[in-house]
């Protein structure tokens, strides 16, 4: 079983949905996939519970029992286990961090989401697990992103080639207990969750010690 925890350090920048949207990705390209909910604001359960597909499984868990959750799914033959960790919690973040096997670091391209952002990498660097950078809720155009991207890679951090624009599809989903693949299948942002969920395979199924594939090249041009 594969484990992606999503951390940041600060709240806003699209962690439940890109959770809930790499799970059911995981779900429709045929693995068993289960989300588990840390923060104590249940998002990712309160999604769960408008939903009205049975799968992935979510469940809302205090941090103290995440290793005990996560050793049953494994026995139980799920797949692909993705932890959403609270904003602000250090503790708990730690938790998800120490069972991951990929982090997933949403961060917005703005001055005080870049801030929050290190201080995520100081956090996550403890445990030594590889770890991404996803640029979420980018705008159309304009020099932040790439920008925010040249600082991510001065600070010595990979920056997933993947990036999440601020899309309509993203919130209508959430709001229907979708998400953005299911809600509008054909659609860039349904494209951007394939692409990402293609990327973190790569990371943790495919790519051993940090070796480069190419289709990390071809996911950075816009290539399926």
């Amino acid at each position: 079983m594969k484990v992606i925890a999503l951390i940041s350090q600060k709240g806003g920048v699209g962690k439940t949905t890109l959770a809930t949207a790499l799970a059911v990705a995981a779900q429709q390209a045929g693995r068993s996939a289960a989300l588990f909910d840390l923060d104590p604001q249940a998002s990712a359960a309160f999604w769960k519970d408008t939903r009205e597909a049975e799968e992935p499984a979510v469940l809302a868990i205090p941090p103290a029992r995440l290793k005990h959750v996560l050793d049953a799914a494994r026995e139980s033959g799920c797949d692909f286990a993705v932890i959403d960790a609270p904003p602000f919690a250090k503790d708990i973040a730690y938790e998800a961090a120490q069972h991951a096997d990929l982090i997933l670091i949403p961060t917005r391209p703005a001055v005080l989401d870049v801030m929050a952002m290190t201080k995520t990498l100081d956090l996550v660097s403890h445990y030594g697990k590889p770890a991404a950078v996803v640029l979420s809720m980018c705008p159309s155009q304009g020099r932040e992103i790439s920008d925010t991207e040249d600082t991510i890679r001065q600070l010595g951090a990979a920056v997933s080639p993947v990036r999440i624009h601020s899309r309509v599809a993203f919130s209508r989903a959430q709001q229907t207990g979708l998400t953005a693949q299911e809600f509008e299948p054909e659609g860039k942002a349904a494209e951007e969750i394939k692409q990402l969920y293609e990327y973190v395979c790569m990371r943790v199924y495919t790519q051993q010690h940090g070796e480069h594939d190419d289709r990390t090249q071809k996911l950075a041009s816009g290539g399926a």
